[in-house]
């Protein structure tokens, strides 16, 4: 039986998620359709709608249901800048998820933008002070929650009352912190003016155990948005298109579900967290846990191995049937070092070292005890494939 620690990849589907699709998939008809059958297909878009609202404290109307996390961070990213571009730039923090890097840089190629980078600290937090030096004249401002990668949370708040008063209107990528951490839309945006300060927030439904290929951006009503895609006037005319109404049911389900045990599974996580990272660090004393050692989504263990390359150790803890990664599923596949390890003061070789271990809600303490009764001999052959390597360059 394989054991699966890369919930931050994506999260085993909840039952709930599951019943709310199959019932919703049942529903003959378009919810732009005036017909009967096609207001009761509405009624349970606009509910599922409600209820994801109702969690991330938003208007419902304030909602557009998307394709996933990366159309949300497109919409919100690219839709700004076409709103608002007018010789400014993108405020940019290092080490985003590739999402929000390669929306910003198709601006870069295909529309001149420029971008403002904001540097990190050495557990992955986004600096204030630079973050709030580099606002004045910054067309819009970006940032994650949390980062995906090292799990370090940033202090949303403050960055959006920051561009609040620069008049810079902010995206949040809560994507990787959805479900694991407090999120209320309307807490962070406070008492921003109209269309600055946080005014966009992405989420994806399989991070929190809904379907895959469903996701929502959160756009404040005064968010000044161009759409991506057009062909209908749905969702305020910003996400043109027959909405997918058994996914937002199973997105609504789903994050019904992780809100309602947030609290208890953040305490069983950290236990779990806590055990991972003792045994870690006692079968490999040399590794090294990035990112705060306390302000981080409950789950994330993030170790850099310095003897080993983290894509070896990912092979072979697979044949041993454990499952966890070596960054950003984005990335999967593709052998370059991490630019979040990079991003956080780290060298080529330390970003080429490193393994996420991720956590969820199926996660058991047997499953805890099989990673660490694996990963010495994974560790042995992994550093002693290294060695041959480096003695061979």
């Amino acid at each position: 039986m394989s054991v699966y620690l890369d919930h931050a990849a994506t999260s085993p589907l909840r039952p709930e998620a599951r019943d709310a699709w199959l019932a919703a998939v049942e529903v003959t008809g378009n919810a732009s359709s005036i017909h009967g059958s096609g207001q009761s297909a509405r009624r349970l878009l606009e509910e599922s709608r409600e209820m994801l609202a109702g969690v991330l404290h938003c208007d419902p109307v304030e909602v557009l249901f998307t394709s996933g996390g990366t159309e949300s961070i497109n919409l919100a990213i690219k839709g700004l800048w076409w709103e608002r571009k007018q010789g400014g730039s993108i405020l940019l923090p290092d080490g985003e998820h590739h999402a929000t890097m390669d929306a910003a840089n198709w601006l870069m190629t295909h529309d001149r933008a420029e971008v403002r980078a904001v540097s990190l600290d050495g557990v992955g937090r986004i600096s204030l002070a630079e973050f709030a030096g580099r606002l004045p004249g910054a067309s819009l401002a970006t940032a994650l929650v949390a980062n995906n990668e090292v799990g370090t949370v940033n202090d949303v708040s403050s960055l959006s009352e920051l561009s609040a008063e620069a008049g810079v209107p902010l995206h949040l990528d809560a994507v990787a912190a959805f479900g694991h951490i407090p999120i209320s839309f309307n807490s962070i945006r406070a008492d921003a003016g109209s269309g600055v300060g946080l005014v966009a927030l992405s989420v994806s439904a399989h991070k929190v155990g809904g379907p895959v290929g469903v996701g929502a951006l959160v756009a404040a009503r005064s968010a000044e948005l161009s759409p991506l895609q057009h062909g209908g006037g749905q969702q305020r005319g910003l996400r043109a298109g027959t909405q997918d109404i058994a996914g937002a049911a199973a997105f609504a389900a789903a994050a019904v579900a992780a809100e309602a045990e947030r609290d208890s599974e953040r305490a069983r996580l950290l236990t779990l967290t806590h055990r991972v990272v003792r045994g870690v660090q006692s079968v490999v004393p040399d590794a090294v846990l990035l990112g705060d050692a306390t302000e981080r989504i409950p789950g994330n263990a993030n170790f850099l191995f310095p003897r080993a390359h983290g894509e070896t150790l990912l092979f072979l803890l697979d044949q041993a049937g454990i499952s966890v990664s070596t960054g950003s599923a984005c990335q999967a596949g593709v052998a370059e070092p991490s630019h979040v390890v990079r991003a956080i003061g780290r060298s080529e070789t330390d970003a080429r070292s490193v393994l996420r271990i991720s956590l969820g809600r199926t996660t058991t303490p047997a499953d805890v005890d099989e990673l660490l009764a694996a990963l010495p001999i994974a560790h042995e052959r992994a550093a002693a494939s290294r060695s041959r390597a480096d003695a061979r360059s």
